[in-house]
C-alpha cells in the first residue's frame, strides 16, 4: 500500500507545496512543531533514508538545503533544524524546523495554523526560491 507521502506525490491527497522537481517534493507539515515546519521527500517511495542510492540521497540533501535557505528567509528564527526520524511514515523524509528553542525539535509541542495561514506561508517560502 502506498504511503501517505506517495499519495501526496500522486496528487491523491492535497498538500501545502513549497517546491517540486523531477525527484523531490517539499511541503509544509500539517502538524508542525513550529511555524514553517517543512518536509522534504524523494518522490520515489523508499522506506529508510540510508537505503536511498547515493546520488538520490545527495540530491535530497541539496534540495533540503535550498528549501532551508528559503525557509530561514521567510520565518523569524535563530536557525533551521533538521531531523530524519522516519518511524511514523514509511517513506524517507527530512524535517526542516525553524528553531528559536530546543523544545521545537521534540515533536511534542505543536502549533496550529489555519488553512489560509498554511497557504500564505507556503507561498512566502516559495517566493524565496
Amino acid at each position: 500500500m502506498a504511503s501517505i507521502f506517495t499519495k501526496i506525490v500522486n496528487g491523491e491527497i492535497p498538500c501545502y507545496k513549497i517546491a517540486e522537481d523531477e525527484n523531490f517534493l517539499a511541503f509544509l507539515d500539517v502538524n508542525p512543531n513550529a511555524k514553517g515546519h517543512t518536509l522534504c521527500i524523494p518522490k520515489q517511495e523508499i522506506n529508510k533514508i540510508f537505503d536511498i542510492e547515493d546520488d538520490l540521497y545527495l540530491g535530497l540533501m541539496a534540495f533540503s538545503k535550498k528549501i532551508a535557505v528559503a525557509l530561514e528567509k521567510s520565518v523569524t528564527c535563530k536557525r533551521i533544524g533538521m531531523a530524519v526520524i522516519g518511524l511514523e511514515v514509511p517513506h524517507a523524509h527530512v524535517h526542516l524546523i525553524p528553531l528559536n528553542e530546543m523544545d521545537e525539535m521534540r515533536f511534542q509541542n505543536k502549533v496550529k495554523l489555519t488553512p489560509q495561514e498554511f497557504e500564505e506561508l507556503a507561498l512566502k517560502i516559495s517566493s524565496h526560491l
